[in-house]
């Protein structure tokens, strides 16, 4: 059995947990073993699975992998953590909240020889292959994505940008490189109000 901590019990990490626990039958995680969770707050257990300290799931040798589903901001201390802890590391997207900080955790990854796996869940869902087949050998010539959500702590989760990045990898998957051409934002404090309009230009304009 391949020994595994998920670090973090927001919406990502109960989902981990849950799933863990009760892996589909002759699927890969039957051969996973949940030995906790790691989180801020004071659980206890969850489900049966029981809270350990970072420090204790960083040296437990029974622990082969963290599965990290914390905040953008704290992605990259903690893949550092468990990758000198000598752990694989699956992580929620973003890995990091910057391109140089990504290819530098990807490098101490392939010198520790350790397996660092981003994993960006909605560009596996049936919802999104469908889009997927739909816009396939299309040219794209105008098009929107617009999605809402609850202002978020940008100490936690970065820059607006960040909080939509997600769904931009969904254009970029879809329609190949783009080009930034303009960026605005709006913000009205006094509704807690925020929105971010980014236009993006296509490899062939």
């Amino acid at each position: 059995m391949f020994g595994t901590v998920v670090v973090g019990v927001g919406i990502a990490g109960l989902a981990r947990i849950r799933d863990l626990m009760n892996p589909m039958p002759s699927s890969p995680s039957e051969h996973l073993k949940l030995f906790g969770f790691v989180s801020r707050r004071s659980f206890g257990n969850i489900n049966e699975a029981k809270q350990l300290s970072l420090e204790d799931a960083l040296r437990n040798k029974d622990i082969h992998a963290a599965f990290i589903s914390t905040e953008n901001r704290s992605h990259e201390e903690t893949i550092r953590m468990f990758l000198e802890a000598g752990k694989h590391v699956l992580v929620e997207y973003p890995m990091a909240l910057s391109a140089k900080a990504a290819h530098e955790l990807w490098e101490m990854a392939e010198q520790k020889d350790k397996v660092l796996h981003v994993e960006h869940i909605e560009l596996l869902t049936e919802e999104y292959k469908q889009l997927k087949k739909e816009v396939a050998g299309k040219d794209l010539v105008k098009g929107t994505l617009h999605f809402t959500g609850h202002v978020l702590d940008e100490n936690k989760s970065g820059f607006p940008a960040f909080s939509g990045i997600a769904r931009l990898t969904w254009l970029i998957d879809l329609f190949g490189d783009l080009t930034v051409t303009s960026a605005t934002r709006e913000k009205q404090k006094d509704k807690n109000y925020s929105r971010m309009t980014v236009h993006f230009q296509t490899a062939n304009k």
